[in-house]
């Protein structure tokens, strides 16, 4: 109910993706749940069913999570969710095979955690099924025993029978326990809690060393995680990856029952900071991100802050943003002296997708963007002139501002307000300031065109692999020009942003791209201000 009142927009918006009421919802849960229970009577199978809609809040969250991995909400196959408990093991495994010749098994979203428990302990057999034809349906399946542990955690019943395995079952319990304690004294607070909902409470893939070892990951983990799980200076020194005896990259995303073998210099050389990139994927595990920060903490400061520089002077450029004063960006990172915030760079501390957007905008004046729709109008939807919307207001041709930038308008004689830019040349040189007015940016609706450079070594394809990524991030382009000189072919383009996150987010994966040499923002020719 909080949810419906404090977002109404996405309330609504997954209310009509889903498109039943909670009260037909729950009606067809009661159907589905005496269906189940009568074949499982069938099969002498003693159960008890608990069947649930998930709440519209929860399928949001949800849909967050997926859309960070590139998903959308057809992917989610838990609209409904139903527990079967049994009481023994072979019970479990009985029920599953009763389930799936009911109806139809989607075969990529199996798990079975009772043969390959979770670190914390947890067990469970989980399929998704398609009932009644076109209709997915998650069902976990487990005895009263793991479901206590699932419910209570690892002390909720060290010794519920007499006899049986009693120590060993405590002790692997203990043994977690242990594990998290040494993760704490290892990370700070926040880096605990991250690890704890990134490394241990979400599914898990589980592959197995060259010798057969089998290893639990989070799902989406990569070859650079496992070789810092296995040990941190396998880590250190990874420069290549093989699964089941086929090269990968070091983004590759792990699958069950895979083999990995990590490929080693003889030489340590240490980690890149290209690893702790989110938008580039490296790493996805807060225990491996945190091995790799603490190998460039331990470099010379000199050295970090030089790197530091270099990745800020880097990015102020990809970006197109200009900053004056060192010491209050510092102090916009919470750090107390220019070096220490350089050296925090240097070392990892900030990334440089934390640092382009926190130069962009504080957090929490970012804009809501609630819609992205095209918009072929000039027309600056959103903005705010002193406080007041519904006034005519449009986009510097000269500067193309994007929802993130530092902004300010001009009032003109015959076109309402332009807003540019604050560092836009054409405002800087204006002669007449009282025409300069504050503005702001209010809700956002609209996509906004930007324009960009990729300049790269010229090879066949080069065009083809740009616009996949450009295409994959759901980004359209409205304009595009090359130029070549001396092996380097320079791509102009105007795509249609709607935000600086989604900017910096999409010329990390152009830079990334093979044979690009760099991916930056820039202006497009300067203009006169509108008179």
């Amino acid at each position: 109910m909080a949810f419906r009142y404090l977002e109404p927009r996405q309330y609504h918006k997954v209310a009509r993706l889903i498109a039943t009421r909670r009260t037909q919802r729950e009606a067809f849960i009661n159907e589905i749940t005496q269906m189940l229970k009568q074949e499982l009577d069938k099969a002498e199978i003693k159960a008890e069913i608990i069947g649930r809609p998930k709440h519209i809040y929860s399928i949001y969250n949800k849909m967050n999570r997926y859309a960070a991995q590139g998903r959308d909400f057809n992917d989610i196959h838990d609209l409904f969710a139903f527990r079967v408990l049994v009481d023994t093991i072979p019970d479990c495994y009985k029920a599953l095979g009763t389930i799936h010749n009911l109806w139809h098994p989607i075969p990529e979203d199996f798990s079975d955690f009772i043969a390959n428990p979770k670190d914390n302990g947890y067990q469970s057999l989980h399929t998704t099924v398609l009932c009644q034809g076109t209709t997915p349906l998650e069902i976990q399946i487990r005895t009263h025993e793991m479901h206590e542990t699932a419910d209570f955690g690892v002390a909720a019943h060290w010794r519920y029978k007499e006899g049986t395995n009693q120590d060993t079952e405590f002790e692997d319990k203990i043994t977690w326990l242990r594990q998290l304690i040494e993760w704490q004294s290892d990370l700070g607070s926040e880096e605990f809690l991250e690890s704890l909902k990134t490394d241990v409470f979400i599914d898990q893939v589980f592959v197995y060393t060259p010798k057969g070892e089998i290893k639990a990951l989070p799902k989406g983990a990569t070859p650079l995680d496992f070789a810092y799980r296995i040990h941190t200076e396998l880590g250190h020194r990874c420069i290549g990856a093989k699964v089941n005896g086929r090269l990968v990259p070091l983004n590759y995303e792990l699958k069950n029952s895979e083999i990995i073998d990590i490929m080693t210099a003889k030489v340590g050389r240490g980690p890149s900071l290209d690893w702790l990139n989110p938008d580039l994927g490296f790493v996805k595990t807060s225990h491996a991100r945190e091995k790799i920060r603490q190998w460039f903490k331990k470099q010379e400061r000199a050295q970090n802050i030089e790197r530091g520089k270099q990745i800020l002077d880097r990015e102020l450029k990809r970006l197109d943003i200009t900053i004056t004063n060192i010491e209050e960006t510092a102090d916009l990172f919470n750090y107390e002296s220019p070096d220490d915030f350089l050296a925090a760079i240097g070392y990892g501390g900030i990334t440089p997708h934390q640092l382009a957007l926190k130069l962009a905008i504080e957090p929490e004046e970012t804009p809501a963007i609630t819609k992205t729709v095209r918009s072929d109008k000039t027309t600056a939807a959103g903005i705010e002139v002193l406080g007041v919307g519904d006034l005519l207001t449009q986009l510097g041709r000269c500067c193309n501002p994007l929802p993130g930038d530092p902004i300010i308008g001009y009032i003109t004689r015959s076109h309402g307000i332009t807003v540019h830019r604050k560092d836009c040349v054409n405002v800087i040189n204006v002669e007449d300031k009282r025409r300069l007015i504050d503005v702001n940016w209010g809700e956002v609706h609209d996509v906004y065109p930007v324009d960009i450079q990729i300049d790269a070594w010229d090879r066949v394809g080069l065009l083809r692999d740009i616009t996949t990524v450009i295409a994959e991030a759901k980004v359209n382009i409205s304009n595009m020009s090359t130029t070549y000189h001396n092996e380097v072919t320079s791509v102009f383009a105007t795509i249609e942003i709607a935000n600086m996150a989604q900017l910096t987010q999409l010329l990390s994966r152009i830079q990334g791209t093979r044979g690009i040499i760099s991916a930056t923002r820039v202006s497009q020719a300067k203009a006169s201000l509108s008179s």
